[in-house]
């Protein structure tokens, strides 16, 4: 299939996702992951690499959204309920995962850690795609939801850097730019925006998806990755996109409009299912192994600080996508785990995506007028 040909396909499919997500009232995320699947398997995709470069921009754009929706002071007032319950969801899956990638699936020990550090994760594309849709993300549960995930996702990142990322002379520019993108870009924001925004041509976004490709140039050759400083830009971005919805409104619409879709494509594309089907068991004991953990860790926690909107809580945070994606990815790359085991932790990934947020969706979801009036914890 010709690059065209397949940019026309994933087209129709996005559209044809779109309306089945209206039709069943769930996300469309969770609709153009199972597409994703359903193509690449059908048609025996390869990802073209105008794909995965899409697909990888529009999650680092998701990454930055996402840290806008954080309620910086509700955070602060409520850091020990986010840590607490970001812990919990990172250590839990991170130590049973990894204990049973080792001693029951027969992994080596950096296999069963890339394992671990893959399934341990919450995803942040999946969470702030489902609270935006639902209007809950100006919520106050939808708010204590992406504190939390930051701290998971924060976690995983740090495993990961800790046990496999040597850095080397370029992380020295790519922190450094880190620093002033997160401390300059607020500051410099109002001038900007005041004098270059409000345009048909965008400026503002412009600007923001500029600082977004130089931290991803220089993450990548610092071996390193630019979704935690894209994140915490976003955080720092917050108040600035709190007193101009519309701007953050319009760079919104870019994202869910055209780049989004392609990013939880690919993520389904990337699925083998000849080689789930042949691990069938391994792949029921890989996902218990994440599923489990993450609910029995998560759960007590949001009981004591989330209820009663407790369940959709612990099933939002057992997500799984980006970061657990970046993870599996950089083992396959780096030789770490091979083809299969990839598929296996993808295939866990995208159902710990689809599943636990369907049925939070479902059944346990808020109304955001009841979630919007929630006290904040002291």
């Amino acid at each position: 299939m010709s690059e065209l040909a397949l940019a026309a396909v994933l087209a129709a499919t996005i559209l044809l996702a779109s309306t089945i997500s209206v039709e069943l009232g769930l996300s469309v995320a969770l609709i153009e992951l199972a597409a994703g699947v359903a193509v690449g398997n059908a048609f025996t995709v390869a990802v073209p690499d105008w794909l995965s470069f899409v697909g990888s921009f529009a999650g680092i754009v998701l990454t930055f959204l996402a840290g806008t929706e954080v309620d910086v002071p509700q955070f602060r007032r409520e850091w020990r309920a986010s840590l607490a319950i970001g812990a919990a969801s990172f250590a839990a899956p991170f130590t049973v995962a990894m204990a049973t990638a080792y001693w029951a699936a027969g992994w080596t020990r950096d296999q069963a850690e890339i394992g671990g550090l893959a399934l341990s994760t919450t995803s942040l594309a999946v969470v702030y795609a489902v609270l935006v849709e639902t209007g809950l993300n100006r919520s106050v549960t939808g708010k204590r939801i992406m504190a939390a995930t930051f701290v998971t996702d924060i976690l995983t990142v740090l495993g990961l850097s800790v046990l496999f990322v040597t850095p080397n002379v370029w992380i020295l520019p790519f922190a450094a730019l880190s620093v002033l993108a997160i401390w300059g870009l607020p500051r410099m924001a109002p001038w900007f925006f005041g004098r270059y925004g409000d345009r048909i041509i965008e400026p503002e976004i412009k600007l923001v998806f500029a600082v977004m490709f130089v931290l991803m140039y220089l993450g990548g050759r610092a071996s390193s990755q630019a979704v935690l400083p894209v994140f915490v830009l976003g955080l720092a971005m917050s108040g600035h996109y709190d007193s101009h919805r519309l701007e953050q409104e319009r760079l919104r619409v870019v994202a869910f409009a055209f780049l989004t879709p392609f990013f939880f494509l690919k993520g389904g594309l990337n699925l083998s299912l000849d080689a789930v089907w042949a691990n069938l068991g391994l792949l029921a004991l890989l996902a218990v192994a994440k599923m489990l953990p993450k609910l029995a860790g998560v759960y007590p926690l949001a009981r004591r600080h989330c209820a009663p909107d407790a369940a959709f809580t612990t099933l939002l945070m057992s997500t799984g996508l980006t970061f657990g994606t970046i993870t599996s990815l950089y083992g396959l790359q780096a030789g770490i785990i091979d083809r299969t085991q990839f598929s296996l932790l993808l295939t866990v990934i995208i159902l710990s995506a689809v599943v636990p947020t369907a049925i939070a969706q479902r059944v346990f979801q808020p109304s955001p007028a009841d979630a919007g009036s929630r006290r904040a914890v002291r």
